[in-house]
């Protein structure tokens, strides 16, 4: 053998590493091919379900193409909602009438068709988004047609479509400066609240992160609770008016609180805090109910109570209602305020093990410095409404409640 040859093994097979060749992207013929079902079944979603499944067409590929034939009869143009090339079909979304009965079947259609392929979810996000961020390019039926399909997609619960994908696109500063947003979200919300209720539909505006700033979707002229109120009140939404009305209510009880907690910890002046709850009381128009529940809690909150010592409990107690008993006399300005004040004091009593025994001091230093009247306590004390740990309170108040029976009896 020459040295320059090389050895080699007989029968030995040479394996060639097979190569994946793609196939060319086609959404036309795709498109084209999903429009001839379409056209076949002469738009019989059922039919057409049928047909889709059981075709060979690439929908990991074409997903999105998909999609725009659905909603649009064929394919639209890339970056707009306007036609492109090719075959169309009259059957889509924004062909049909702008009712939810008619709408409707084309939600549970592509329900079904999400159930074989459900990796087209991501699809349909896709497409919803770039149309919700081109309303301005659809005309106004058109509009409200994709509103009620959100809608009913959402109550439907349409595989998983998430909120926040769907809700976000649409707070666009040009959107909502025309009015698009406002009226495709009205509509939407009307549509979404004949078979949901109010919780349903904030439950959805907190997944899609848009719970907290529903005035975004009002052009920022607009932008007030007034216009807010006045709007939806309008269009019938009454339900939506008193959740934000409440909302508010508690976002601005919830600032006073906070600004009230931070004089009574810095130990500002009394007349300085005085002056504070009385400004946003006003500011606020915030019921004097809700005034006295929170100047109580503030006051306790800032309390340094003992782990198990129950004196210095009391002491500590006693001293922050003495030291801010001008600003308790302040805003309890009527024998109900008064009542308020003690179902309070019972309910932070019973709640809080540490200071079950501690009722009848509380209650007897409050008299003691003139903010609950006599009247009061015996009213509470005969006729009170709470059950809460009644029958213990009762009896732990019962000797205080003599003397002043005795008291009023010498007088």
């Amino acid at each position: 053998m020459s040295s320059k040859e090389r050895p080699t093994l007989g029968g030995t097979r040479i394996k060639t590493r097979k190569r994946n060749i793609a196939a060319p992207l086609d959404p036309a013929a795709f498109s084209d091919a999903v429009v001839q079902i379409y056209l076949d079944n002469a738009g019989d979603l059922e039919l057409i379900a049928k047909s889709i499944e059981s075709s060979d067409l690439n929908f990991s590929r074409y997903g999105d193409t998909f999609f725009e034939v659905v909603f649009t009869g064929g394919r639209t143009q890339p970056g707009t909602t306007k036609p492109d090339e090719g075959d169309r079909h009259p059957y889509s979304i924004i062909e049909c009438e702008p009712k939810r009965e008619v709408i409707l079947p084309s939600v549970i259609y592509i329900q079904k068709i999400l159930r074989r392929r459900p990796f087209l979810i991501k699809n349909l996000e896709n497409v919803m988004r770039r149309f919700l961020q081109s309303l301005e390019l659809f005309e106004e039926n058109e509009r409200k047609k994709l509103a009620i399909f959100t809608a009913l997609a959402f109550s439907q619960k349409l595989s998983g479509l998430p909120p926040e994908t769907v809700l976000q696109p649409l707070l666009k500063d040009n959107l909502v400066a025309k009015g698009l947003v406002l009226s495709f979200m009205t509509d939407f919300f009307k549509e979404y609240l004949i078979d949901n209720s109010l919780d349903d539909l904030i439950s959805i505006l907190k997944r899609g992160k848009v719970e907290d700033n529903l005035l975004d979707f009002f052009p920022p002229t607009k932008r007030s609770n007034e216009a807010f109120s006045e709007h939806f009140s309008k269009e019938g939404l009454v339900a939506l008016v008193e959740y934000n009305e409440k909302k508010i209510f508690e976002v601005k009880l919830k600032e006073m609180k906070a600004a009230l907690t931070t004089q009574i910890t810095e130990e500002a002046d009394t007349s300085e805090v005085i002056e504070t709850v009385k400004l946003r009381v006003r500011d606020a128009k915030l019921p004097d109910i809700e005034v006295v529940r929170v100047v109580w809690d503030v006051l306790m909150d800032a309390v340094q109570w003992s782990g198990k010592n129950q004196q210095q409990n009391a002491n500590a107690a006693l001293r922050q209602v003495k030291t801010w008993a001008e600003l308790l006399n302040t805003f309890c300005t009527s024998g109900k305020l008064e009542l308020e004040l003690m179902y309070k004091v019972q309910m932070q009593c019973y709640e809080d093990a540490k200071l079950m025994k501690l009722f009848p001091e509380i209650v007897r230093s409050l008299y003691d410095q003139d903010v609950l009247a006599e009247d009061t306590i015996l009213h509470w004390f005969r006729k009170g409404t709470n059950p809460k740990g009644r029958q213990t309170f009762v009896k732990a108040l019962e000797p205080f409640v003599n003397w002043l029976e005795e008291a009023e009896e010498e007088e």
